[in-house]
This record gives C-alpha cells, structure tokens and sequence, in this order.
C-alpha cells in the first residue's frame, strides 16, 4: 500500500479493558495495519473493566483530535450518547468485537448467539461422551449489560431448550475477573450437588473456572471462551474439555483497515462482518494449541 496516498489520519481502538490478552492480540493486528498504512495509531482503555472510564477515554480521544475509532463497547446503552456526538463531530466508527447501540460504519465481530449455540453442543456431547445424561449446568457471565456475553448465554440457553434432562442454572456475573469467577465455580459446586457442567463466557470466566476445577479436582466439563496459554494448558490436562476462540487480530487488523477506508470516502462493504470462531479441544491439532 502506498504511503504517498495517505493523509495522517489518528486513529484510536478503545477496548473495555488492558487486561485481557484477547484485547493485546487485538491492538497488534490494529497496529501491524496502521503501519501499513502510515497512519497514528493509539490503543488506550481502562485497566479494569470501567464503563465511565471508557467513556472518558473516548471523549478525550475525540477532544484529542481522532479522525477515526475503533471502540469495543463495554455498555452500549451507557457510551451511545458519547457516540453519536462523536459521529456529529466527523469521527467516524467502527465497532470491534462489542457495539453499542448507536449506528456505526461497520461492526466486525463474532457472531456471538451462533457461538452460545456451538458451546452448548459442544457441552452436550463432552456430556453425553461420559455418559452425563441429565443435571443441573452453570454460566458464567460477564456483566447484564455485555451484548456480546449475554448473546453467548443467550445461544447456550436456546441449544439446551429442546433437552430437558438438563437444567441451566441461573447465570452468575463477574465483571470478568478470574478470582470473581472462581468463586463463581465453587459456589456452582456447592449449591449443586448434581452439577454436571459449567460454560464460561470470557478469557477471564474461563481462567476462574478452570482454577477451581483444578482446587476440587472434579470431573464437571467445563466449556470455555477465548484463549491463553494457561486455557490451552487447561485443556491439555483436561481441566477443562474445550474453549471456542475468536479472532481479535482480524477484528484489529480488518478493523484499521475499515477505517481509513471510510476515512478516505471508498466502499466500506457490509454493515457486519463475523470474523468466526474455532473450537480448541483435547482433539485440536497441536499447531493450533502451541
């Protein structure tokens, strides 16, 4: 791509938080292309999951002078006003991985109800491969306001409606913190004593989960959401049985690329693009889990 062609347009990905790794992975594909591109490039977010934070980090992103933002919205009720005044300012956006309800250029994300439903078959048959044919399943959630969480949930509920020798329990929320969804886990455990399975709607859900199967030792099949090494190391050991993965590079990386597309006036294509996901398990080839 020519440089020559391109205007110093900033550009800015604000994330729900900086803790995550799926958000690390997602600024180096954001960043790898605004390189490409010869554009300025800024990833900022709250440490913790803060949704007035966010929105302060976005209005100061727009104060600062952003040509464009990629936002990952951690309440699309709350940030949509700072949206659409950002919109009538001549910002434009692009939503990665979380809208909110303020229209955008274009939203690249995992279809994230179709991904509730995959995890939820995949529950099933790691369920029934044991021969697990009835009892109670946890979920593990973010927050009530997280579209893309609750979609998971969502998903997951609507695969088991059709098997009622299954119970799904009512979701208990965490903000995402491992040490939170680990208490989560045991509290699961210990108020169930037929509980058969947990679902784990984020990086961190999952990282709790997996810690207190690992205190308990229990055979309960837990089902994960994204991916790091210690999840992978989960999986090899059979902590837990599979975790679904998204792609946050090609958000961040496609994501960029949409942006100085809209930037410069050109064909930004489709209103949504799922960018998918993968389910890793005991069975994954090993050059995906290394």
């Amino acid at each position: 791509m020519n440089h020559i062609m391109n205007e110093n347009y900033k550009i800015y990905l604000i994330t729900m938080d900086k803790r995550d790794q799926f958000w690390m992975v997602m600024d180096k594909g954001a960043r790898e292309m605004a390189s490409m591109l010869g554009v300025t490039y800024e990833w900022d977010a709250p440490l913790e999951r803060d949704v007035n934070k966010q929105i302060q980090i976005f209005n100061n992103a727009v104060a600062a002078g952003a040509d464009a933002i990629m936002l990952a919205a951690s309440d699309p009720l709350k940030i949509s006003g700072a949206v659409e005044e950002a919109k009538a300012k001549g910002v434009k956006i692009i939503y990665v991985d979380a809208p909110a309800f303020e229209e955008a250029i274009i939203t690249l994300a995992t279809d994230n109800y179709t991904a509730g439903k995959i995890a939820g078959e995949n529950m099933y048959y790691e369920l029934e491969a044991i021969g697990v044919t009835n009892g109670s399943i946890g979920i593990i959630g973010v927050t009530p306001e997280n579209r893309t969480t609750v979609n998971r949930e969502i998903g997951f509920r609507d695969y088991f409606e059709s098997f009622d020798r299954y119970q799904i329990l009512e979701t208990i929320y965490t903000n995402g913190d491992p040490e939170l969804a680990k208490q989560a886990t045991e509290k699961y455990i210990e108020d169930n004593s037929n509980l058969v399975g947990i679902f784990s709607t984020n990086e961190g859900s999952t990282l709790g989960m997996g810690y207190a199967f690992r205190d308990y030792d229990t055979n309960i099949i837990g089902i994960g959401f994204d991916i790091t090494e210690t999840i992978q190391e989960m999986i090899r050991d059979n902590t837990i049985q599979a975790t679904l993965v998204q792609n946050p590079y090609t958000m961040g990386y496609l994501g960029m690329a949409e942006s100085v597309a809209a930037l410069r006036g050109f064909d930004t294509g489709p209103k949504f693009i799922n960018t998918g996901v993968t389910v890793v398990n005991i069975y994954t080839p090993s050059r995906i889990l290394s």
